[in-house]
């Protein structure tokens, strides 16, 4: 676990520098929103309306910037002859799967950070229940990165991995989208933690078996 913190903080620290994904990311996630935004500037209008489209929206922002992420976890490494070098360090492999899953969870949180708020403004939507969103979002975000890093690794080596992953990714997450859009949509016309339960426990439950499974198989994919 200390290894792939160690991993972790040396990708954070190297994005903090050039900033170059993060950056995309957060351009990513606010043109989606406005386009969202002015797309169904009629329907937000409409209080009773807004609730039906907002969440899907705010969680396709999530995670096609979350995609866009995920794509360069691996081949960053590839570029710059570091992923060899990962490979010969004295740590079993599954550490580096979970530096870089973390790693992907913090950048996202960063992502988040941002898009909520100007989500909430141009959608005119003020966000009262923000524990349980928060929670939501944190329980999403995990469950997305954790099948999203393992994927990543696996499409690494293939000429056409930008377009590969989404393909591999999206099915995959389906079980986390589902959950997340409806827990939204209940906390954002005024539900509560205690009215999202059902959906957090498939989260807590998909975040864990999906974790767990590509801990132990992570070694094999990353083969010399």
């Amino acid at each position: 676990m200390i290894s792939g913190l160690h991993i972790a903080a040396k990708d954070l620290r190297e994005e903090m520098r050039t900033k170059q994904m993060l950056n995309s990311m957060i351009v990513f996630s606010l043109l989606v929103i406005v386009i969202f935004s002015i797309a169904f500037e009629d329907i937000i209008s409409s209080s009773n309306m807004v609730s039906m489209i907002a969440p899907g929206a705010l969680w396709i922002t999530f995670i096609f910037a979350g995609s866009l992420g995920l794509s360069r976890s691996f081949a960053a490494e590839l570029e710059n002859g570091c992923l060899e070098g990962l490979k010969l360090c004295p740590v079993e492999r599954s550490e580096i799967y979970i530096g870089k899953v973390i790693a992907g969870i913090v950048l996202m949180f960063f992502v988040e950070l941002v898009t909520v708020p100007i989500f909430s403004v141009l959608f005119n939507y003020p966000i009262d229940g923000l524990f349980s969103l928060m929670v939501i979002i944190v329980l999403g975000t995990i469950g997305f990165v954790v099948v999203g890093t393992l994927l990543s690794a696996l499409t690494v080596n293939t000429r056409t991995r930008e377009v590969l992953l989404p393909v591999l990714l999206l099915p995959l997450v389906i079980p986390v989208i589902i959950p997340s859009v409806l827990a939204t949509a209940r906390v954002l016309t005024g539900g509560g933690i205690v009215d999202v339960l059902q959906e957090i426990r498939l989260l807590v439950v998909y975040d864990v078996v999906f974790f767990i499974v590509a801990y132990l198989v992570f070694e094999h994919i990353l083969q010399d």
